[in-house]
């Protein structure tokens, strides 16, 4: 595997050695060891979670406080997504900065979230399976957000306006300067 850090400390986008042939292909996804060497420093993930999206969904921006923060390891099955995680980290450089990564099922790329960010993703295909890790257990009570299209961010989700497809609880999360960090 190979760990890039992104421009955001501790957050890493993680290319696998893919081995194909006539057959189709073989990958190791994950490797625990290898894993917290390239990250540099141990991640004890809990918690499996799968979704799968049309064309046009954003989810997020989420994220969980305290206790109940959550590192995430992300990757796209099939189809094709921009995925995001923003810096909450206060006192942090890059604080109110982000990423955005495209994953697919195609380049098998994964992105490494730690605590201490906002995370959501935009699909760009006609479908997507998103597959991510979790480091901690989910908390409804420690669950946060941050509108997505908040001005602040000026996050680019590569879609035209006309296809955000949005949750009805994700349309209404606060704005950056409002969230509860």
């Amino acid at each position: 595997m190979i760990f890039k850090e992104t421009k955001l400390k501790g957050c890493f986008i993680i290319e696998p050695k893919v081995f194909s042939d006539n057959r189709g292909y073989f990958m190791e996804s994950y490797n625990k060891e290898i894993f917290d060497s390239g990250i540099g420093e141990p991640v004890n993930f809990v918690q499996d979670n799968q979704s799968f999206s049309s064309r046009g969904v954003i989810r997020g921006l989420h994220y969980q406080i305290g206790n109940h923060a959550q590192a995430k390891l992300v990757r796209v099955l099939s189809g094709r997504v921009l995925d995001v995680a923003v810096d909450l980290r206060k006192g942090s450089p890059s604080f109110g900065e982000y990423v955005a990564v495209e994953l697919s099922g195609q380049n098998k790329k994964q992105l490494y979230i730690p605590r201490g960010f906002a995370h959501g993703f935009a699909v760009l295909s006609e479908t997507a399976e998103f597959f991510y890790k979790c480091d901690n257990y989910y908390n409804k009570e420690s669950e946060g957000g941050i509108l997505y299209n908040d001005s602040t961010l000026n996050i680019n989700w590569e879609l035209p306006l006309s296809e955000h497809l949005i949750s009805e609880k994700d349309s209404v999360l606060p704005k950056f300067k409002d969230a509860n960090l």
